[in-house]
């Protein structure tokens, strides 16, 4: 029975993807073979050697050591888009906020509760102050058409604004997800310049750090509006502040309140709501747990952030797995080494990337002799062996 330890506060019925009859699920498992996580901190955390996976519920990985998790043949997942759809209406939420003062205008309807029968009078004279302009008309720049910008792209074509979209890195999926009247961005500075709202949604990489700053903040329209439910350290808050103080940004939302922003004019602090709907953490659940069942029980690689992505269907033969490092003469040597057992190859698939992540090799085997797996194991370069019955 494989064992299965979450972290955080993950609701039973979420897990009930992983069958009773194969998987021991508990927040005290000793030695498991994979974890569930939420935003524990891994950074200072020694993993057991039978640890074979690690799923985060939600897309952001910088809560674990990914790189070191890749050394020690740890596979990595997370679960993008399965939050999409709580994102898209809190950032439509935030289009709304950022546009009307509606937030302003509630706490001042609450600061004459006690005026009794003044208050009508009151609201007539004083609602002039919380106005704001329409969202239809107006332009939306949407950086990043994953998962999230792809459907806020959508939505807010159906709302009457024109959108922009800017993604290097578009991929074929997401372009079909997109309808024919979002038009598309070649750069940023198209963005900046033609957007009356920018929503983004990138990753957190060193490339990304603090993206939004002065210098990107002067290319914008004067009076823009800029939601950040992505990632804090994407926007520099000293420069947005300094923005927002001479009137080059209208309005800033944020779903990371810090020291800075929190309390701060011209600012919208939201508590971190971006996934906080129970179908959006049901859903990340469940799709890590089939993430976990899809590795361990058939060795496929799905939304993995730290291995190259594999998915080879299974025949019924005994399936040899290998993480290896990427280098020359790997696939050779491994090859020969099943072949000096008198093991046929029945079918196999070997996926890599440039760069520092190892690669991956999925062979189905006509038989796995004893001795085998130790002869894969001490081949210089591999990680990790593990043969699937």
């Amino acid at each position: 029975m494989y064992k299965v330890k979450t972290l955080n506060n993950i609701k039973a019925d979420a897990l009930e993807k992983l069958d009773k009859e194969k998987y021991a699920v508990s927040a005290d498992q000793d030695k498991p073979d994979a974890l569930i996580i939420r935003s524990v901190n891994l950074h200072e955390e020694t993993f057991n050697p039978e640890l074979l996976c690690i799923a985060r519920a939600g897309a952001g990985v910088n809560n674990i050591p990914i790189d070191r998790c890749a050394e020690e043949g740890i596979i990595v997942f997370n679960t993008p888009g399965a939050n999409a759809e709580a994102v898209k209406e809190l950032v439509l939420c935030a289009l709304l906020l950022s546009s009307r003062d509606i937030i302003g205008g509630i706490n001042w309807a609450k600061s004459v509760a006690d005026e009794g029968g003044n208050i009508t009078t009151l609201v007539e004279k004083q609602k002039a102050l919380y106005e704001g302009p329409e969202l239809i008309g107006k332009t939306l720049g949407v950086v990043g058409l994953g998962a999230i910008g792809a459907k806020i792209a959508q939505a807010a074509t159906a709302l009457g604004m024109s959108v922009y979209g800017y993604d290097p890195y578009l991929s074929v999926e997401a372009a079909w997800r997109l309808s024919s009247d979002i038009i598309q961005a070649n750069d940023l500075d198209t963005i900046y310049k033609q957007s009356d709202y920018i929503t983004i949604h990138v990753p957190y990489l060193d490339s990304t750090h603090h993206f939004i700053n002065k210098e990107s903040i002067g290319k914008m329209k004067e009076g823009v509006r800029l939601i950040n439910i992505a990632r804090a350290e994407l926007v520099n808050d000293d420069d947005m502040l300094l923005a927002i103080q001479e009137g080059r940004v209208s309005c800033y939302v944020t779903d990371f309140p810090n020291e800075k922003t929190a309390g701060a004019k011209g600012v919208i602090a939201i508590p971190h709501l971006g996934a906080s709907t129970p179908e959006s953490e049901d859903k990340c659940v469940s799709m890590a747990c089939s993430e976990i069942i899809e590795y361990i029980e058939n060795g496929n690689i799905i939304n993995s952030v730290n291995m190259p992505a594999v998915f080879l269907p299974r025949t019924g033969d005994p399936r040899i797995c290998v993480i290896h490092d990427n280098v020359p003469d790997m696939i050779a040597k491994i090859t020969s080494a099943v072949s000096s057992f008198g093991v046929n190859i029945e079918n196999s698939i070997y996926a890599s990337t440039k760069g520092r992540l190892p690669s991956y090799m999925m062979l189905d085997v006509s038989s796995c002799p004893d001795g085998l797996e130790e002869a894969l194991s001490a081949i210089n370069g591999v990680t990790r062996v593990r043969v699937l019955g």
